[in-house]
């Protein structure tokens, strides 16, 4: 095997150590939260944002307000991408169908999905003001059939802003919240004097987002750590350098951690890129975030075969994955680990992000591994139940039963199974004894 990386990144060492800090602060800053409640909100709210309202909750007549000042154009464009989004997570629901099954004479069993009671639905601001989170968040939830569902996004220039509170508003959003970073998370995921908690946290963030969320599993759900964006592009001799520049930076743009990443096995195509790159980055608007992004936690990898290139995509687990070759489908098939496949040059993570109506949450540092990303099931609750109808049934299976939990030594399980075989078989066993 013949890999060669062209360019790499920051050594692990030192995106290690980044990690570290990133934890300590986070842990104080989620217990100052924990026993000071608004009080740390707010604190942290004028020191991170400089905003301090009399309520971080926005009130019907200022959800209205801040939806007035979008222009009639954004608002079409924004109830145009929740159509999309909103088809393909309804289509999605539909394929999770409760069940329940007679699996013996008199023995039923089923489950039901049952959505999370209350959600909170974070949506980045940070240099960009991600309105799209919102659909992929809040309207989600809102298909699941979430009862409560919590939003809260950063302000802008010291005030809601008004693109994504209509997004939040028309996503079905309960309650907006005008709260950003860890402070939002904390507060949404512990609970306030204002603020009820949530059952699950959700949404992308930067890494104290993404750290305060690991730090809170486990007291509420979170549907992944979704952290500094990553991309990927997966190409070779079908493709130009341009095509391939412009996809790496459009991600690379989102902050100055985002990993970007060429893999090729064309060597021609590796170098022209690694030359488009630097054309592109002197024209780019956002090039000192996107410039920093990629002399960081850039790569350009050359592979000598399509094996190869499947091989390392696979090992790297990228968000998401453009796949731009003679043989996507081939990848689409044998690809495992990743967020999202993006198919063909006239596909792109942008849409994606966008529009085109899958979700962009997506797993990032190798989550790919173990989850897909953020989708209309992650609010469902998968919930089994039994019932036994007949006595024979209740006979039969606490028979069994009964030699099975003796078989490990509880005895009075046994005897919850010993008691129906009594009561229903009318066969005399004794207490703590197998039936046979």
């Amino acid at each position: 095997m013949a890999i060669t990386y062209l360019k790499s990144g920051k050594p692990e060492v030192e995106r290690a150590e980044d990690d570290t800090k990133v934890r300590g602060i986070v842990e104080s800053t989620l217990a100052d939260i924990a026993a000071r409640g608004d009080e740390a909100v707010r604190e942290l709210s004028v020191k991170f944002d400089r905003y301090d309202p009399p309520s971080f909750k926005l009130s019907p007549a200022e959800i209205e307000a801040a939806m007035a000042k979008v222009s009639a154009r954004d608002l079409a464009d924004i109830r145009f991408a929740q159509a999309q989004i909103r088809r393909f997570a309804e289509a999605q629901r539909a394929t999770m169908t409760d069940l329940e099954i007679e699996t013996l004479p008199g023995v039923i069993l089923g489950h039901k999905h049952i959505p999370v009671q209350s959600v909170g639905c974070y949506v980045p601001g940070g240099k960009f003001p991600m309105v799209a989170s919102a659909h992929m968040s809040v309207l989600t939830a809102s298909v699941a059939g979430v009862p409560r569902i919590v939003a809260a996004a950063p302000p802008q220039k010291g005030a809601p802003h008004p693109a994504i509170v209509a997004a939040m508003h028309l996503g079905g959003a309960h309650e907006i919240y005008v709260l950003g970073g860890m402070q939002a998370i904390g507060a949404m995921a512990l609970g306030t004097a204002t603020m009820a908690p949530v059952d699950m946290i959700v949404g992308p963030g930067n890494a104290f987002v993404a750290e305060a969320k690991r730090q809170l599993f486990g007291r509420v759900g979170i549907d992944l750590l979704a952290g500094p964006t990553e991309t990927m592009v997966i190409a070779d001799d079908t493709v130009d350098a341009e095509l391939c520049a412009t996809d790496l930076l459009g991600q690379a743009e989102h902050g100055y951690n985002s990993p970007a990443v060429l893999l090729t096995n064309s060597s021609q195509l590796a170098h022209a890129t690694l030359a488009e790159m630097d054309r592109l980055l002197d024209i780019l608007p956002t090039a000192e975030t996107a410039r920093a992004s990629w002399r960081d936690y850039g790569a350009v990898i050359l592979c000598d075969t399509y094996d190869e290139m499947l091989t390392m995509a696979n090992e790297i687990a990228s968000e998401h994955v453009q796949v731009m070759t003679d043989r996507d489908d081939w990848f689409l098939e044998n690809m495992t680990c990743y967020g999202a496949l993006f198919l063909g040059p006239r596909t792109h993570v942008a849409n994606g992000d966008k529009v085109i109506g899958t979700n962009h949450t997506l797993p990032t540092r190798k989550a790919g591994r173990y989850t897909g990303g953020l989708w209309v099931g992650k609010f469902l609750k998968t919930h089994t139940y039994q019932k036994i109808l007949i006595d024979e049934a209740a006979t039969l299976i606490g028979k069994y039963g009964s030699r099975l939990c003796m078989l490990e030594g509880f005895v009075g399980h046994a005897e919850q199974c010993n008691l129906r075989v009594r009561r229903y078989g009318g066969e005399d066993v004794t207490y703590g004894a197998a039936a046979e």
